[in-house]
Order: structure tokens, then sequence, then C-alpha cells
């Protein structure tokens, strides 16, 4: 099914990029060196996710991401999916992250972890349309088939991720957005 045009800017577009709505999720909470930050353009129209893979610490694992504060919440259920506008591209692969819940917080403080919706891709200029079929469930890194269906109705974070794919991609990194939209379904010609 081809995809129609966004229409719901959740980031950029016609909502302009709030650095204050993200925030660093990165492999430091697992004693990991790895920084993220996510930057905007003087006027709020690029987003730039940007930072320092780090593998040496885990021992060739590594993550760097930013996902958006709590509390967020977003109803999707009418739209077919996603598309970023991509800027800028160093070339490197990304992973766009969903969740439908805020996971319940551990003693320590830090998230517990639950079930994310990702989907890996290499970005080029231009965009990347992604339908929510293309979202694969995993469990902290891991495909779970078992998984219950995504919520469309209840999302309540998006993430960006940089990994290292156990070693495969590492140093500094650069990914720069003009947006991120839901996408309409195309409306069908009146007979």
């Amino acid at each position: 099914m081809p995809l129609g045009e966004p229409n719901f800017y959740l980031f950029g577009g016609l909502k302009p990029w709030q650095e204050h709505a993200w925030s660093a999720s990165d492999d430091r909470v697992r004693g990991g060196k790895s920084q993220s930050y996510l930057v905007c353009s003087p006027d709020s129209s690029v987003a730039s996710f940007r930072g320092t893979l780090d593998i040496t610490a885990l021992g060739g694992a590594g993550f760097a991401s930013q996902r958006t504060v709590d509390p967020q919440s977003w109803d999707l259920f009418d739209y077919q999916g996603l598309r970023l506008g991509v800027d800028h591209s160093d070339g490197k692969k990304y992973t766009l992250v969903l969740k439908d819940d805020i996971p319940p917080k551990r003693s320590d403080g830090r998230d517990e972890s639950t079930v994310s919706w990702e989907y890996d891709f290499v970005p080029t200029e231009g965009e990347v349309s992604i339908p929510w079929e293309d979202f694969k469930p995993t469990y902290r890194g891991t495909l779970k088939e078992d998984a219950a269906p995504l919520r469309l109705d209840h999302i309540k974070r998006i993430s960006i991720m940089m990994r290292s794919h156990f070693g495969g991609q590492e140093g500094s990194f650069r990914l720069d957005l003009s947006y991120i939209a839901a996408i309409q379904p195309e409306k069908k010609p009146e007979e």
C-alpha cells in the first residue's frame, strides 16, 4: 500500500523542534561512555541528533539515544506509519524506537526494560517512510516474537538511537532531521 503525505507533524515541519522535549538515554546508565545530544538550529527547523558512540567500555557494545520526555501521548491509530525528513546524514545505521507504555522505575531510579518497537535504517537526504508493520518488537535489543501488538493509539515515547551493532560502528555520528510526522492514509477518489 503506498504511503500518503504527512499531515501530522510530531516534531519539526509545522511544529518547531524543541530541545527540552528530548532527553539523553545513553549507555552511561550501564557503565558505558557514549554521549548523545539533540541540538536545534537557530530557527528550530532542524534537529541534529549527534554525539559519540564509544564501544570500549562495554566490550564492543554501546548505544546513544535521545528520547521524548515524559509525559507524552500520541494517538496514531488512524495513520499509516511515520516519515522522517532527513536534512543531513553521515551514512551510519540508526534506529527509530517507539514505546506504548512508560517503563516503571527500578529501585535505583533507572527505567525497567520493557518491549520496544524498532526500525533500523541507513538514511540518505530526503525522506524515510516507515509503515507500522516495519517496526519490530524487541526486548533489550532482541526480537520478541510473542509481543502484544503495538498500541498505535497509545504511543508514549519516541527515540532516535545510534548503536554499535556489537562493534559494527563507533565514533562520531550526526543525523539532522527536519521533521518526524505521522503519515495520513491516501484518500480514495470519490466514485
